[in-house]
């Protein structure tokens, strides 16, 4: 039993404090998470798991707090929905047991498992489905749950539900909005571009075909393979105003790097700050650019770096993307990095400038320059 259980006040704090950490996630992995830690501490259990099964008999996710990486890695495999795992999964009312080995619905345990006594399951319900379960156990010789525990992990539990179920529509809507996206995407560029472009190549061979023979007639057909690419270019220009993103004319460039920011924080481990030291000013066309590679920018630190902490930082006259990951060797990528040229072909873009510091072990800044800055301190490094 937790102290917070005498002091009705501390409890509701708690309480609290782990629904509204549960509710602020949208992934659904981070919602188990939290869940899971949130239930030990309330409780104050030795040891807590968070099960969601799959159709295979097995677990698509079972998560622990209380056991070492080391020693998880030890136990195995996760778990199959066996002996007291499908006990409560079973039942529509929580289990609570000072002796989980007395049980006759109790199976064995892997060798490096820890040996355990009091257990407490509650299952997370949505309605007549199960969506999951909790579970709580701890040491031998440690004292088993009370009825209150038991209120306390099923009023988490009734909110565990709803916070799986809005995890996992916001993370299909995610994903059909992509599917989306990139099918209007796909229709775009047939439509305006592609045609144009098989346009340019008949052409373009037609000229390498006269060009022996009728030199006039050749310049006449390169002539119309400039006017072409000119087309192209234009109608592919009008594709990507086109997939100027909503938010930045309904919030502007700064609060929309705010809200990507944000949304970032939530969903990763990584602490992600934002700060605003000066106001932006730049075309619309302008916005859309420097947007992309923000967002290519810390998608690096998230997918590469495996970073702690990454910071966004605006001003005037540049903007500054750092993160304490591992780094890298700027030379070699700037060779072969597709994110990095793009990063560059921005900035250009811009009239700008993007410099890199990084090494290996070190962390990355990465800093668009907006105005052609260039003192010393900002040339440290390697430019893209």
């Amino acid at each position: 039993m937790t102290a917070s259980h005498s002091d009705p006040a501390a409890l509701l704090h708690e309480v609290s404090a782990a629904v509204g950490a549960i509710t602020r996630h949208l992934s659904v992995h981070q919602v188990l998470e939290v869940i899971v830690s949130s239930a030990r501490r309330l409780v104050g259990a030795d040891y807590a798991a968070i099960g969601i099964p799959d159709d295979d008999g097995g677990f698509a996710e079972f998560i622990t707090d209380g056991i070492g990486e080391e020693q998880r890695l030890e136990i195995g495999p996760l778990p199959r929905q066996h002996g007291m795992l499908a006990a409560i999964l079973a039942e529509t009312e929580p289990i609570r047991l000072d002796d989980l080995r007395r049980d006759p619905r109790f199976r064995w345990w892997p060798k490096a498992h820890p040996a355990m006594a009091a257990l407490l399951g509650v299952p997370i319900r949505d309605g007549d489905r199960i969506l999951g379960i909790v579970v709580l156990t701890n040491d031998l010789g440690k004292p088993g749950f009370t009825a209150a525990d038991t209120d306390l992990i099923e009023l988490l539990a009734s909110h565990a539900a709803i916070a799986i179920t809005n995890a996992r529509l916001y993370e299909r809507s995610r994903e059909l909005t992509v599917v989306e996206e990139r099918n209007r995407l796909a229709r775009e560029l047939h439509d305006a571009v592609m045609q144009r472009l098989f346009s340019l190549r008949l052409s373009a061979r037609a000229a390498g075909k006269l060009l022996p023979e009728d030199p006039a007639a050749a310049r006449e057909r390169l002539d119309e393979v400039e006017q072409l690419a000119a087309e192209a270019v234009a109608e592919l220009r009008g594709v990507i105003v086109e997939l100027r993103p909503a938010d930045l004319d309904v919030h502007g460039l700064v609060e929309t790097l705010r809200r990507h920011t944000a949304l970032l924080d939530r969903l990763h481990d990584t602490s992600v700050h934002f700060a605003v030291r000066s106001p932006v000013d730049l075309s619309r066309d302008g916005e859309v650019e420097v947007l992309r590679l923000v967002q290519e920018a810390l998608g690096n630190a998230f997918r590469h770096a495996k970073a702690r902490n990454v910071t966004l930082t605006i001003e005037s006259e540049r903007i500054t993307i750092a993160d304490d990951g591992l780094g890298f060797d700027a030379d070699e990528a700037a060779t072969r990095g597709l994110g990095l040229l793009s990063m560059r072909e921005r900035a250009k873009a811009l009239g700008g400038d993007l410099h890199l510091a990084t090494a290996p072990g070190e962390g990355t800044v990465v800093t668009l320059i907006l105005d052609n800055a260039s003192d010393d301190t900002e040339r440290e490094g390697s430019d893209v």
